[in-house]
Protein backbone atom coordinates (compact mmCIF):
# COMPACT_ATOMS: atom_id res chain seq x y z
CA UNK A 1 0.00 0.00 0.00
CA UNK A 2 1.24 3.66 -0.80
CA UNK A 3 1.59 5.73 2.04
CA UNK A 4 3.32 8.09 3.55
CA UNK A 5 4.16 10.40 6.86
CA UNK A 6 4.16 14.49 6.71
CA UNK A 7 3.37 17.58 8.13
CA UNK A 8 0.38 19.85 7.20
CA UNK A 9 1.81 23.41 5.59
CA UNK A 10 -1.58 26.10 4.90
CA UNK A 11 -3.95 26.54 2.54
CA UNK A 12 -3.75 28.32 -1.06
CA UNK A 13 -4.93 28.40 -4.40
CA UNK A 14 -4.36 26.76 -7.70
CA UNK A 15 -5.74 28.40 -10.93
CA UNK A 16 -6.51 25.38 -13.99
CA UNK A 17 -5.83 26.27 -17.63
CA UNK A 18 -9.42 27.09 -17.81
CA UNK A 19 -9.22 29.81 -15.10
CA UNK A 20 -11.15 27.87 -12.92
CA UNK A 21 -9.74 28.17 -8.93
CA UNK A 22 -9.43 24.99 -6.91
CA UNK A 23 -8.59 25.32 -3.32
CA UNK A 24 -5.53 23.23 -1.81
CA UNK A 25 -4.09 22.08 0.98
CA UNK A 26 -0.27 22.39 1.04
CA UNK A 27 1.33 18.70 2.70
CA UNK A 28 4.79 18.13 3.17
CA UNK A 29 5.37 14.82 2.80
CA UNK A 30 8.61 12.88 3.37
CA UNK A 31 11.33 11.69 3.26
CA UNK A 32 10.68 9.03 5.27
CA UNK A 33 13.17 6.29 6.50
CA UNK A 34 12.52 2.51 6.98
CA UNK A 35 13.18 1.64 10.44
CA UNK A 36 12.09 -1.88 10.27
CA UNK A 37 10.56 -4.46 7.85
CA UNK A 38 7.98 -6.64 9.13
CA UNK A 39 7.65 -10.05 7.21
CA UNK A 40 5.05 -13.01 6.93
CA UNK A 41 7.63 -15.75 8.44
CA UNK A 42 8.68 -14.20 11.86
CA UNK A 43 5.88 -11.33 12.76
CA UNK A 44 2.69 -12.97 11.15
CA UNK A 45 2.17 -10.22 8.64
CA UNK A 46 3.87 -7.99 6.15
CA UNK A 47 5.00 -4.65 6.94
CA UNK A 48 7.23 -1.60 7.02
CA UNK A 49 7.72 0.97 10.09
CA UNK A 50 8.55 4.73 8.72
CA UNK A 51 9.64 7.29 10.64
CA UNK A 52 9.37 11.27 9.84
CA UNK A 53 10.54 14.34 11.30
CA UNK A 54 14.28 13.16 12.39
CA UNK A 55 15.38 14.58 15.89
CA UNK A 56 18.31 16.71 16.62
CA UNK A 57 21.69 15.69 17.81
CA UNK A 58 20.71 16.10 21.45
CA UNK A 59 17.55 14.01 21.06
CA UNK A 60 20.14 11.49 19.66
CA UNK A 61 22.00 11.24 22.62
CA UNK A 62 19.57 11.02 24.75
CA UNK A 63 17.79 7.87 23.09
CA UNK A 64 20.69 5.84 23.42
CA UNK A 65 20.14 3.44 20.33
CA UNK A 66 16.09 3.67 20.34
CA UNK A 67 16.25 4.08 16.34
CA UNK A 68 11.85 4.75 16.87
CA UNK A 69 12.55 7.34 19.42
CA UNK A 70 15.09 9.37 16.98
CA UNK A 71 12.24 10.06 14.86
CA UNK A 72 9.11 12.43 15.61
CA UNK A 73 6.22 10.49 13.94
CA UNK A 74 6.37 6.95 13.47
CA UNK A 75 3.69 4.63 12.05
CA UNK A 76 3.61 0.93 10.69
CA UNK A 77 2.08 0.85 7.37
CA UNK A 78 0.64 -2.43 5.72
CA UNK A 79 2.65 -3.12 2.36
CA UNK A 80 3.68 -6.26 0.05
CA UNK A 81 6.75 -4.54 -1.25
CA UNK A 82 10.65 -5.24 0.41
CA UNK A 83 12.19 -2.70 1.71
CA UNK A 84 15.43 -2.42 3.63
CA UNK A 85 15.99 -0.87 7.03
CA UNK A 86 17.55 2.69 6.10
CA UNK A 87 15.95 3.33 2.99
CA UNK A 88 14.10 6.41 2.16
CA UNK A 89 10.96 6.60 0.88
CA UNK A 90 9.78 10.56 -1.06
CA UNK A 91 6.51 11.50 -2.82
CA UNK A 92 7.76 10.19 -6.03
CA UNK A 93 5.11 7.18 -5.99
CA UNK A 94 2.08 9.38 -5.95
CA UNK A 95 0.94 10.89 -9.15
CA UNK A 96 -1.08 14.18 -10.10
CA UNK A 97 -4.37 13.23 -10.13
CA UNK A 98 -4.32 10.51 -7.90
CA UNK A 99 -7.12 9.89 -4.77
CA UNK A 100 -6.00 9.65 -1.50
CA UNK A 101 -7.25 9.72 2.13
CA UNK A 102 -5.59 11.39 4.79
CA UNK A 103 -5.34 10.54 8.29
CA UNK A 104 -4.74 13.31 10.80
CA UNK A 105 -5.66 14.73 14.36
CA UNK A 106 -8.06 18.01 14.38
CA UNK A 107 -7.54 20.75 16.70
CA UNK A 108 -8.69 20.28 20.39
CA UNK A 109 -11.61 22.51 20.98
CA UNK A 110 -12.24 21.61 24.60
CA UNK A 111 -15.89 20.74 26.39
CA UNK A 112 -18.01 21.57 23.60
CA UNK A 113 -22.07 21.68 23.93
CA UNK A 114 -24.57 19.98 21.88
CA UNK A 115 -24.97 22.98 19.31
CA UNK A 116 -21.62 23.33 18.45
CA UNK A 117 -20.59 19.51 18.75
CA UNK A 118 -23.57 17.93 17.05
CA UNK A 119 -25.18 20.80 15.07
CA UNK A 120 -28.21 20.81 17.34
CA UNK A 121 -30.90 23.34 16.27
CA UNK A 122 -31.33 24.54 20.08
CA UNK A 123 -34.56 25.14 21.60
CA UNK A 124 -37.27 27.85 20.89
CA UNK A 125 -36.33 31.43 21.70
CA UNK A 126 -40.05 32.05 22.65
CA UNK A 127 -43.20 30.33 24.24
CA UNK A 128 -42.32 29.68 27.70
CA UNK A 129 -38.69 28.96 26.96
CA UNK A 130 -36.17 30.26 29.93
CA UNK A 131 -32.24 29.60 30.14
CA UNK A 132 -32.20 26.38 27.71
CA UNK A 133 -32.10 27.62 24.71
CA UNK A 134 -28.64 26.08 23.75
CA UNK A 135 -29.89 22.30 25.11
CA UNK A 136 -30.15 19.31 24.23
CA UNK A 137 -33.67 18.71 25.22
CA UNK A 138 -35.09 15.50 26.29
CA UNK A 139 -32.24 12.33 26.61
CA UNK A 140 -34.24 9.25 27.12
CA UNK A 141 -38.41 8.57 28.52
CA UNK A 142 -40.16 6.31 31.59
CA UNK A 143 -38.91 3.09 29.78
CA UNK A 144 -35.70 1.46 29.84
CA UNK A 145 -34.92 4.45 32.51
CA UNK A 146 -31.47 5.44 31.21
CA UNK A 147 -29.82 7.17 28.72
CA UNK A 148 -29.00 4.76 25.71
CA UNK A 149 -25.43 4.00 25.10
CA UNK A 150 -23.96 6.70 21.81
CA UNK A 151 -26.75 9.13 22.51
CA UNK A 152 -25.17 12.63 21.31
CA UNK A 153 -24.39 15.02 24.09
CA UNK A 154 -22.15 17.65 25.22
CA UNK A 155 -18.31 16.55 25.87
CA UNK A 156 -15.06 16.73 24.39
CA UNK A 157 -14.42 18.47 20.95
CA UNK A 158 -11.93 17.35 18.83
CA UNK A 159 -8.09 16.25 18.93
CA UNK A 160 -9.31 12.31 18.41
CA UNK A 161 -7.99 10.77 15.04
CA UNK A 162 -9.98 11.16 11.57
CA UNK A 163 -9.54 10.25 7.99
CA UNK A 164 -10.48 11.93 5.10
CA UNK A 165 -11.52 10.12 2.08
CA UNK A 166 -11.34 10.74 -1.47
CA UNK A 167 -9.20 13.73 -1.96
CA UNK A 168 -7.59 14.71 -5.22
CA UNK A 169 -3.52 15.46 -5.79
CA UNK A 170 -3.55 18.53 -7.70
CA UNK A 171 0.01 19.38 -7.79
CA UNK A 172 3.13 17.94 -6.68
CA UNK A 173 6.56 19.14 -6.20
CA UNK A 174 9.46 16.72 -5.44
CA UNK A 175 12.31 18.90 -5.41
CA UNK A 176 10.52 20.64 -1.81
CA UNK A 177 8.52 17.56 -1.08
CA UNK A 178 5.74 19.31 -1.37
CA UNK A 179 2.09 18.01 -2.84
CA UNK A 180 -0.88 19.91 -3.12
CA UNK A 181 -4.51 17.86 -1.94
CA UNK A 182 -7.60 19.13 -2.62
CA UNK A 183 -9.85 20.65 -0.16
CA UNK A 184 -9.32 21.00 3.26
CA UNK A 185 -7.56 18.97 5.87
CA UNK A 186 -7.77 18.51 9.76
CA UNK A 187 -5.01 19.74 12.20
CA UNK A 188 -3.07 23.05 12.72
CA UNK A 189 -0.41 24.16 10.78
CA UNK A 190 2.95 21.54 11.22
CA UNK A 191 0.18 18.68 11.86
CA UNK A 192 1.58 15.54 11.65
CA UNK A 193 -0.47 13.41 9.07
CA UNK A 194 -0.32 10.09 6.60
CA UNK A 195 -1.60 10.06 3.28
CA UNK A 196 -2.38 6.89 2.02
CA UNK A 197 -3.29 5.79 -1.74
CA UNK A 198 -7.42 4.84 -2.07
CA UNK A 199 -7.00 2.69 -5.10
CA UNK A 200 -5.06 0.57 -3.52
CA UNK A 201 -7.17 0.22 -0.22
CA UNK A 202 -10.01 -0.69 -2.58
CA UNK A 203 -7.69 -3.31 -3.96
CA UNK A 204 -6.58 -4.63 -0.91
CA UNK A 205 -10.42 -5.10 0.33
CA UNK A 206 -10.81 -6.56 -2.65
CA UNK A 207 -8.53 -9.97 -1.95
Amino acid sequence: MKSLLGKKIGMSRVFSEDGQVTTVTLVELGPCVVLAQKSQEKDGYQAIRLGYDKRGKEGDDKIKGNQDRSFRFVKEVKTDDEHKAGQEIDLGQFEVGEIVDVISTPKGKGFSGVVKRHGFHGAPKTHGHKHDHRGSGSIGCAFPQHVMKGKKMAGHQGHTRVTVKNLEIVRIDPKKNLMALSGSLPGCRNAYLQVVSRQEKKEAKKD
